[in-house]
């Protein structure tokens, strides 16, 4: 029987134990340029998939699309052909008033507001990302003395509705970010056994007092995404060096 996966396009080999999730099939391909001898695995709908190294490390990139279905997807197919250690690379919104865009966040946990991770587990469970993974990607960017921030992210379906009152009281506890995948990712890696954790740049924020305009934010965004890139790559360094196996 093929193990070739009916979405991805990928079977045994073909990927690395490590795997970087963004969601532009587009940040994919600019994630790979990172990659030495980078190799494009597949080509399907949103899943745009390379595997090279990082300093002699195997490392998979693979894009998810927009929200939590098909980066579910995604997760599912790539853990059936190899892969156990994700760190999704993307972007999101600040979500505190000293958080300029542009701005690299570690997501360590995230308010479930997707639809997705509620098919996994009941929405007691909290949605949080690996330790180790985690800490390596704050290790990682202490290291590369990049100014950050972590902590609680949001997690939402619906990009273009925003509840006023829910944003408040989410401020107000501390959220830093918010974005379309990470609590979908963090339920379906602790339900299907792997490590996740979430590294991201900030391309907006609704509580700036002025707002730039789309042109300012996206210039400002990719230079955050590149620091997003290089840092996902250090904490993978630092994760295989803790290996024991």
């Amino acid at each position: 029987m093929s193990d070739l996966q009916k979405h991805i396009r990928c079977r045994v080999g073909d990927v690395a134990p490590y795997v970087l999730l963004p969601g532009d099939p587009a940040r994919a391909r600019r994630i790979a340029e990172y990659f030495e001898d980078a190799k494009l695995v597949s080509e399907h709908r949103e899943y745009v998939i390379y595997t090279g190294k990082t300093n002699g490390i195997d490392v998979t990139v693979c894009s998810t699309g927009i929200g939590g279905p098909s980066a579910a997807i995604a997760l599912e197919e790539l853990i059936r052909v190899g892969a156990n250690t994700f760190i999704r690379v993307g972007s999101s919104g600040g979500r505190q008033p000293d958080i300029p865009i542009g701005t690299l966040i570690v997501v360590t946990a995230a308010y479930r507001g997707d639809g997705t991770s509620q098919e996994y587990m009941p929405l007691g469970f909290p949605a949080v990302a690996d330790l180790t993974v985690s800490n390596a990607l704050l290790e990682a960017a202490q290291s590369l003395d990049y100014p950050h921030h972590y902590g609680i992210g949001t997690t939402r379906d619906a990009f273009y509705v925003r509840d006023n009152i829910l944003n408040e009281k989410l401020k107000d506890a501390g959220v830093v970010a918010a974005e379309m995948e990470a609590a979908t990712l963090f339920i379906a890696g602790s339900v299907r056994h792997v490590r996740v954790g979430c590294v991201v740049a900030t391309d907006s924020n609704i509580w700036l007092d002025k707002q730039p305009s789309l042109e300012e934010k996206e210039a400002l965004y990719y230079e955050g995404e590149k620091k997003t890139i290089v840092a996902a790559l250090k904490a993978i360094q630092i994760l295989d060096s803790q290996r024991t196996d």
